[in-house]
């Protein structure tokens, strides 16, 4: 059984950084893509950062220069750092993992950034 497990979310000031991680235990398959989205309320999700097997990153524009994605030291992990956070940053930030079968999804976690 997939499971992905999130970990940083919290509450940061803005112009502040967090640091989100993510493991995934129970893959029996590689996977193709593992990385972040967000939904705040009212809106849909969006994609937030994703990082390939091959290690090419993916971001959203709004965080490009401020959010990094990159790999964990353990296996099947993936980090975000977020720098500069805006107030619009602001939701629940949810770890995707592409796998061949399909794309399983943490609880979430929630990032507020306000003063």
């Amino acid at each position: 059984q997939v499971r992905l497990v999130e970990s940083g979310g919290g509450l940061v000031q803005p112009g502040g950084s967090l640091r989100l991680s993510c493991a995934a235990s129970g893959l029996i398959y590689s996977w193709d893509a593992m990385g972040w989205y967000r939904q705040a309320p009212g809106k849909q999700r969006e994609l937030v950062a994703t990082l390939t097997k091959s290690d090419v990153a993916k971001y959203a524009d709004s965080v490009k220069g401020r959010f990094t994605i990159s790999r964990g030291k353990a296996a099947n992990t993936v980090s975000l750092q977020m720098n500069n956070l805006k107030p619009v940053d602001s939701a629940v930030y949810y770890c995707n993992v592409a796998l061949a079968i399909g794309d399983y999804w943490g609880q979430g976690t929630q990032v507020t950034v306000s003063s």
